[in-house]
């Protein structure tokens, strides 16, 4: 492995030079970093307080199984369940479960605000420091007095970028995705940069973070390839033999991890995949996943994507420092081909491309970097201007894209867990109801919320339907389990999924159901109730009162207000009063 020298314009840092000046100069480097990382976070934070108390719905199916867990019950969606792993992110649920089991979390309000809320943010902005420390440690490897401006500036580029943003409070895992890829990034950077890559302990580091990485998403199972690659790049052909052992070595220790997490995995769930993988039905690549990509570059700007391309690709041949940044390369071209890969995501905002965003905004602030500290002056004011100027189109597209996601928020934590949560449990309690289920495809919020037995239509936290989804979209066979098997006591169906399984235009549900509320377009789609739940037409007929007057009304609230919270705390058993 080839080292990168320092370049000629570094200020040198030599034994006895400028001695008295030498601790002052680092004082006031780490303060600058310091105001550089916190100027970063700030500008993300006040970013995110344009989504209000907005927690994603799919964020409060990990909520549930971090509750559970806290509890005791180990990793079940709601009491009484069984354990199927409903969940893909178990490095994300572990830190909810301690922010649970120190009163941080799932217990009321943190600063007046509901916990629920609060934390899972505070968390994602914590990760969000993270990644600008590690940015730091990066550019210090190169720009050592301006190390700060290049902190700066990448993290005031992702503060501007909504996806980034969303994501990192939405409740999920993306903010801690994005921590341990750029940890990644910046224990190769390091190690390349210091001739160390060919070291037991860089190899098993990358191993092991890559390990989290699996943990934390999916598709971080593609990062086992940077660190081999990353050699493969680097390394000489005489080395060859050499860098393929250690390349082994990381992969025996992100094997020993991973691989022991699988082997817990089929003992307790009798799976070798998380079961929300088995419901998606993930396949192999095709023609579509290469053109998938594409949609990130019509996100960011072409314009500007084009202009920082290429002043990486001039950067990869031109700087002296170019042997490193091909560490950064390799885990972006990474990410791009996980996005195009996966199963195209129903949720706005390109929930997938966090990390992209990340190491995309430090290549092209260091490239740049790099590019003002070669050039002669007058060009630098030339460069400047072709960068600011093709980063305006990104910025009005940017700021499309936030007004959008305001008026329109996917799918809120809050509406569900009012919705069909605590407005199922009033439908039971109206109708006398001790023990009731209910089949529903909205499972976050209503898992937090209902105390009915959910049935999740989707598939992800159920094992049956998940496999009947995976088996060649069986829905004939789906609707014969729901209506010869499972028998909930109550249906909800909406939108896609009325059109998409048949449940609610099956004739059965004619037969042993009663309506409750129809949607009047689209698809037959609304609340039912199993006929032998019902012993007082009465009764009846006034649940179907509440829910044309108090569900349509909650529906209406949530929807206009996407990005309001649903009280102080998300509990089992509550109802919603009538309106009306």
């Amino acid at each position: 492995m080839t080292a990168s020298a320092p370049t000629a314009v570094t200020e040198p840092d030599l034994p006895g030079e400028a001695a008295p000046e030498a601790p002052r100069r680092l004082r006031y480097g780490w303060l600058a970093a310091t105001l550089a990382v916190l100027a970063g976070v700030a500008a993300v934070a006040w970013h995110a307080t344009r989504y209000g108390h907005w927690i994603v719905d799919d964020a409060a199916i990990t909520f549930s199984y971090a509750r559970s867990v806290a509890d005791g019950l180990g990793p079940v969606l709601q009491p009484g369940a069984p354990p199927v792993e409903g969940f893909s992110n178990p490095t994300w649920m572990i830190l909810l479960v301690l922010g649970k089991l120190t009163g941080l979390f799932d217990h009321g309000t943190l600063f007046g605000l509901p916990d629920y809320v609060l934390f899972p943010k505070l968390l994602g902005l914590a990760c969000t420091a993270g990644v600008l420390v590690l940015v730091h440690v990066v550019a210090r490897q190169v720009f050592h007095r301006h190390a700060w401006a290049v902190t700066l500036a990448t993290g005031l580029t992702l503060a501007a970028i909504p996806s980034y943003v969303i994501w990192i409070v939405s409740g999920l895992e993306n903010s801690l995705l994005a921590l341990l890829v750029m940890g990644l990034a910046a224990l190769l950077f390091i190690a390349v940069h210091r001739e160390r890559a060919l070291t037991p302990k860089v190899a098993i580091g990358a191993g092991v973070l890559v390990a989290l990485i699996a943990l934390t998403r999916p598709e971080g199972l593609i990062y086992a390839g940077d660190y081999p690659i990353v050699l493969l790049f680097g390394v000489r052909r005489e080395g060859f033999w050499r860098s393929f052992r250690f390349a082994l070595l990381s992969v025996a220790s992100f094997g020993v991890l991973f691989g022991g997490y699988v082997l817990w995995r089929y003992s307790e769930f009798h799976r070798l995949l998380a079961n929300p993988s088995v419901a998606k039905k993930q396949g192999l690549p095709d023609l579509e996943s290469v053109l998938r990509p594409r949609e990130l570059v019509e996100y960011a700007g072409v314009a500007a994507v084009v202009v920082l391309a290429a002043v990486v690709v001039w950067a990869l041949g031109k700087a002296p420092w170019r042997q490193s940044l091909v560490t950064l390369v390799v885990p972006f071209a990474l990410g791009v081909i996980a996005y195009g890969v996966l199963v195209p995501d129903w949720m706005a905002q390109f929930r997938f491309a966090t990390p992209i965003w990340v190491l995309g905004a430090l290549a092209g602030t260091l490239a740049f970097a790099e590019l003002l500290r070669t050039v002669r002056v007058r060009w630098r004011a030339v460069a400047t201007v072709v960068v600011v100027a093709a980063a305006i189109p990104s910025l009005v597209g940017f700021t499309q894209h936030d007004e959008e996601f305001v008026k329109h928020p996917t799918i809120p934590a809050c509406l569900v867990g009012e919705r069909f949560g605590r407005g199922f449990n009033t439908y039971a309690d109206m109708l006398g109801l001790q023990q009731a289920s209910l089949l529903l495809p909205d499972l976050g919020g209503s898992s937090m919320t209902s105390r009915l037995d959910l049935v999740d239509m989707a598939g992800l936290v159920n094992a049956p339907i998940a496999d009947l989804i995976h088996d060649d979209d069986n829905m004939p066979g789906l609707r014969d389990y729901v209506f010869d098997q499972v028998k909930p006591t109550f249906i909800h169906s909406w939108g896609p999924w009325a059109a998409g399984n048949g449940i609610t235009l099956d004739p059965r549900l004619d037969r042993d159901y009663y309506p409750i509320l129809v949607y009047p377009e689209g698809p037959r789609q609304g609340d039912f109730v199993r006929k032998d739940a019902v012993h007082d037409p009465a009764k009846l007929k006034a649940v179907q009162h509440y829910a044309e007057t108090t569900m349509m009304s909650v529906e209406a609230q949530r929807f206009g207000d996407g990005l309001a919270d649903c009280g102080p705390t998300l509990a089992r058993g509550g109802t919603v009063p009538p309106r009306g």
